[in-house]
């Protein structure tokens, strides 16, 4: 199910995606996710939105990925995924943004339920 929510301080769509899911999935503030993930983004000397800094950045929380079987590309959907996994805590990434899915929900600023995602990362306990 889709649930509306911004955890961007100032309610922006500021192309924070990333940031926002992150800080979703990790129960954190939108600045402290911000301000670690720039850490990490200095760190690589690379940019939030790139997927090889934000990955990083995961892996480091002890997520892993996953990559979404290529079976129907324009048919498995967020809003599938969410039916197919309802338990537990993934940020999903399809070619051009980020959302998290927690219990079965997904939170956004916007319903990107029909967006197909490519990948996804779960933390690893």
């Amino acid at each position: 199910m889709f649930i509306e929510k911004n955890l961007n301080p100032l309610q922006r769509s500021v192309g924070d995606c990333v940031i926002r899911a992150i800080s979703m999935a990790e129960d954190q503030s939108w600045e402290d996710t911000y301000i670690d993930l720039m850490v990490k983004c200095f760190q690589l000397k690379d940019i939030p939105s790139s997927n090889a800094a934000w990955g990083s950045f995961l892996h480091d929380l002890g997520y892993s990925r996953h990559i979404i079987p290529d079976l129907c590309p324009d048919c498995y959907t967020i809003r599938d995924f969410t039916e197919d996994y309802p338990e537990g805590g993934y940020i999903l990434a399809t070619g051009s943004h980020v959302v998290a899915v927690i219990d079965g929900n997904y939170y956004d600023t916007w319903d990107s339920g029909d967006e197909v995602p490519i990948y996804y990362f779960k933390k690893e306990n």
